[in-house]
C-alpha cells in the first residue's frame, strides 16, 4: 500500500507500483475501437503506461496532451494513457484535442490493472479510481521506471519519464 494526497488528505493505494528490474505484469486494456489489447502486443517496444485517474480532469487531460507531443521524438516506443474511463470518453477527447500519437486504453473489462500495478485508490472520495503514475517498461518487458505521483493534483515528471525511455 502507498499513501499520497489528494488536496493534501490522505488517500491509499491497493499496493506500490513494481519494481524497477521486475517484470512488468500482463494487462488486458481496451482500446477506443473496443478491441483489447495485453503487454504482449507492444513486445519488441519500449512503452510507457501513463495511468490517471479520468481524462475528464485538467491534470490527466493534460499528461495525455504532453505524452502525445513527446511521443513522435521517442523511437520504437509507444504510450499507452490508462484510466478507468470507457472507451467512448477517451475517443471523444482524443478526437477533439486531435491525439494521435498516443493509445487510449481504457480498464474496461479485466479491471485487474489497478491491483497488479499497485495503483487503484482504495479510500478517499476517489476510491477504486487508478491513482496518477507513470510506469517505463523496456523492449523484453522489463520495469525501468515508476513514479508514483505522490498528490493528485500534481502532474508526473516528463522530463524523468521521458529520460527513462531515451536510456533504454
Amino acid at each position: 500500500m502507498t499513501q499520497i494526497t489528494l488536496k493534501g488528505n490522505p488517500v491509499n493505494t491497493a499496493g506500490t507500483l513494481p519494481e524497477n528490474g521486475s517484470a512488468a505484469s500482463d494487462f488486458t486494456l481496451t482500446k477506443t475501437d473496443l478491441s483489447d489489447v495485453s503487454l504482449s502486443d507492444f513486445k519488441g517496444s519500449k512503452l510507457v503506461l501513463n495511468i490517471f485517474p479520468s481524462i475528464d480532469t485538467d491534470i490527466c487531460a493534460m499528461s495525455v496532451r504532453k505524452f502525445n507531443s513527446e511521443a513522435a521524438s521517442l523511437d520504437n516506443t509507444e504510450i499507452l494513457c490508462v484510466s478507468l474511463d470507457l472507451p467512448f470518453a477517451h475517443k471523444r477527447f482524443c478526437g477533439a484535442e486531435g491525439i494521435e500519437n498516443v493509445h487510449a486504453v481504457p480498464d474496461l473489462r479485466d479491471r485487474s490493472f489497478g491491483d497488479n500495478y499497485g495503483v487503484r485508490m482504495v479510500d478517499g472520495p476517489l476510491k477504486g479510481l487508478l491513482s496518477r503514475a507513470v510506469v517505463v517498461i523496456d523492449e523484453q518487458g522489463t520495469v525501468t521506471y515508476t513514479q508514483q505521483v505522490p498528490e493528485i493534483g500534481e502532474e508526473p515528471d516528463y522530463e524523468k519519464a521521458l529520460d527513462a525511455v531515451k536510456s533504454i
